[in-house]
C-alpha cells in the first residue's frame, strides 16, 4: 500500500498518510469526480464551499496526489500552454492576454488559498527567472517580453547577463526574464492538504478504486470500479494526462512523460559560488525546457530536457535512465561547482498535452458532464483556480471565470493510433532538433 512513496521525493517525504477505503457496493452522490489530483480535489473543495448541501464523491485509481500532482517540480507560475507567442498565434492576441491575466490570477489565488487554509506545503514565493543560455535564446526571450509589453502586460522584465549572474551565477547565463509571480512548494503536501480540507467538509474520497466504465443514463451516470458502482447526477473527468484511458476523451490529449533528478542537500561551497540567495524558480528558453529550483532542505531539483511519449493506453514510462543521466550531466554544466555532487532521487511522470498545447475545459454531451485537461506541465497554479471555475460550471453558476475562452473551446483531436504515435514523435523530434541548433 506504500508503493506510491517510490514515485517521487515529494511523496516519500510528505508525512503520514492513511488511505481512504476503496469504493464497495452501490453508492449514490450528487456530483462524482474521477481523479484525485489537484483538479479533482480543488473542484470538490469549491463545490462544498459554495453549497455545503451538495454531496460530492472523488474516485481515485491510486491515492490522491499519485499522478502529476505528486510528481511535478512544485512551480506555480503564469505560463499558459507552451509559450505566450504560440498562444497568440493559436487563439489571437486578445485571448493570449486574457490567458496570461487568468494565470496571474491563478498564482495569486494559489498563494491566498494556501495561506488562508494554513496548508503546510513548504510554500515560498521567490520569483521566477527564464534564463537565456545562448544568443538565440536571448532573442527568443526578448521577443516574448516585447510582444507582451506591446499588448499592455506588465510585471515581466529583461535583466542583463551581469544582473542575472549576481542573482544566480552560472557560466551559461546571458540574461533572463524576471517575474515576481512564482510560487514554489511541495506538491504532494499541497495535494494531501487539500484532501484533508475535503474530508473535513464531508467529501467522500474512494482511493484504490480504478474506474473501469462510465455510463450515461437519462437522469444519472454510473461509474463502475472493481468492487463498486457510484451513481451520480453529474460527473467531472478530472483526469488530465490519464484522460486518453476514457473513450469519451481518448483523442483530446496525449500523455508526455517528463523527468526529474534531485541532489543531496547542498553546502556552503555551492551557495558561496552560485549565490541563489533569493531562491528563484528557474527555467531556460528551450522547447523542451529544463526547470530547476531549490527544495526546503537545499537540494537542487533539475527536471525537463527530453520527454517520452507512449503508444496507445500504455502509461509505464516513469523511468528513463538515458534522460536521468542527461539531466545529471546538465546540472554539472549549469553549475560546474557541482561536478562531484551526489544524486539521491530520480523519477518521472506524465503531463497532459493537447495537440495545440493549451488547456481545455468542456462539456461531454451536455452540462451534466465536464472534463478538464491539457495543463502542459504548468498545472500547479492553473488547476487550483480551475477547480473554482469547474465548481461554478457544475453548479450552473455564471461568473467571470466561467466566461474564459478555453471553456468549451473546440479542441483539435489527435489522430488515432498508430498515426498519433508517429505524429507525436515527429513533433518531439522537431523540438529536439531545434533545441540542438539553438543551444549552440
Amino acid at each position: 500500500m506504500e508503493n506510491f512513496r517510490r514515485k517521487s521525493f515529494w511523496l516519500e517525504t510528505a508525512g503520514e498518510f492513511e488511505p481512504q477505503p476503496e469504493l464497495k457496493g452501490d453508492v449514490k452522490t450528487d456530483i462524482a469526480i474521477i481523479g484525485g489530483g489537484f483538479t479533482g480535489l480543488s473542484t470538490a473543495y469549491h463545490i462544498k464551499k459554495i453549497d455545503p448541501s451538495i454531496d460530492v464523491a472523488i474516485v481515485e485509481n491510486q491515492i490522491c496526489g499519485y499522478g502529476a500532482s505528486g510528481r511535478n517540480a512544485g512551480f506555480g507560475m503564469t505560463l499558459f500552454g507552451l509559450t505566450f507567442s504560440l498562444t497568440a498565434i493559436r487563439f489571437g492576441k486578445e485571448k493570449a492576454v486574457q490567458a496570461h491575466h487568468y494565470m496571474e490570477t491563478a498564482v495569486d489565488y494559489l498563494s491566498e488559498f494556501i495561506t488562508s487554509n494554513k496548508i503546510d506545503c513548504d510554500y515560498e514565493r521567490p520569483g521566477f527567472l527564464r534564463v537565456a543560455t545562448s544568443k538565440a535564446y536571448v532573442k527568443r526571450i526578448q521577443h516574448e517580453i516585447n510582444l507582451m509589453r506591446s499588448l499592455g502586460i506588465e510585471g515581466i522584465e529583461w535583466i542583463s547577463q551581469e544582473q542575472v549572474r549576481k542573482e544566480v551565477n552560472s557560466p551559461l547565463y546571458l540574461g533572463a526574464w524576471w517575474e515576481l509571480r512564482c510560487v514554489l512548494l511541495n506538491p504532494a503536501k499541497l495535494a494531501w492538504g487539500i484532501r484533508k480540507l475535503n474530508l473535513d467538509l464531508g467529501v467522500k474520497i474512494f482511493e484504490y478504486s480504478p474506474v473501469n466504465e462510465v455510463n450515461r443514463h437519462k437522469t444519472h451516470f454510473t461509474i463502475k470500479t472493481n468492487n463498486g458502482i457510484l451513481t451520480a447526477e453529474k460527473i467531472l473527468f478530472a483526469t488530465n494526462a490519464f484522460s486518453h484511458l476514457f473513450p469519451q476523451l481518448r483523442r483530446k490529449q496525449v500523455p508526455a512523460f517528463t523527468y526529474i533528478v534531485l541532489t543531496e542537500p547542498l553546502g556552503e561551497e555551492f551557495f558561496n559560488e552560485v549565490g541563489w540567495k533569493n531562491r528563484h524558480g528557474i527555467e531556460d528558453a528551450r522547447n523542451l525546457v529544463h526547470y530547476y529550483r531549490l527544495t526546503k532542505d537545499n537540494r537542487l531539483l533539475m527536471g525537463g530536457g527530453d520527454v517520452s511519449v507512449g503508444f496507445g493506453r500504455k502509461m509505464n514510462y516513469d523511468e528513463n535512465e538515458r534522460i536521468f543521466n542527461e539531466l545529471k550531466d546538465y546540472v554539472k554544466k549549469v553549475f560546474p561547482v557541482l561536478k562531484d555532487v551526489k544524486f539521491t532521487h530520480q523519477w518521472g511522470g506524465p503531463v497532459s498535452v493537447p495537440i495545440d498545447m493549451a488547456p481545455a475545459i468542456g462539456k461531454i454531451g451536455d452540462d451534466r458532464a465536464y472534463y478538464s485537461l491539457g495543463c502542459v506541465g504548468h498545472g500547479v497554479s492553473l488547476t487550483i483556480l480551475n477547480g473554482k471555475l469547474l465548481a461554478e460550471l457544475l453548479l450552473e453558476r455564471k461568473s467571470e471565470l466561467t466566461e474564459i475562452f478555453f471553456v468549451n473551446r473546440k479542441t483539435i483531436p489527435w489522430p488515432p493510433e498508430p498515426i498519433r504515435f508517429g505524429i507525436s514523435h515527429l513533433i518531439r523530434g522537431y523540438m529536439r532538433l531545434e533545441d540542438k541548433i539553438l543551444d549552440r
